[in-house]
């Protein structure tokens, strides 16, 4: 463990690091992707302009959930009731399944349109 003044700088800058990649989520594009309690996606389709953004995902049921995407390489787990999110980032405009890994019959699509200038 650091101490002294070094450690004190080295605080101060992994502080300043966490606070501007929370910042940074917050001025993103942001979308909202339901878990409903009767196991379906609302909505089953979300539609963004290629680029950065951010997907908030909110368990609605009383089961355990998994944001899930191959071609995307992310997965989210969420606890009944919980809310969370995950950034993405994806330059090709293309269509990209997703789906609940606790339920994979449970299916969605991301649509990414070319970005708007």
């Amino acid at each position: 463990m650091l101490r002294g003044p070094r450690a004190a700088g080295v605080r101060v800058l992994l502080a300043g690091a966490v606070f501007s990649a929370a910042a940074a989520a917050a001025d993103l594009p942001t979308l909202r992707l339901t878990f409903r309690p009767d196991g379906r996606f609302e909505p089953d389709v979300l539609e963004v302009p290629a680029g950065r953004f951010k997907i908030e995902l909110v368990n609605a049921s009383d089961q355990p959930v998994e944001f899930e995407s191959l071609p995307l390489r992310k997965e989210k787990v969420l606890g009944p009731g919980v809310t969370s999110f995950v950034v993405i980032t994806v330059k090709r405009p293309g269509r990209y399944p997703f789906f609940d890994d606790f339920h994979p019959d449970v299916k969605g699509e991301l649509v990414v349109v070319p970005a708007r200038d």
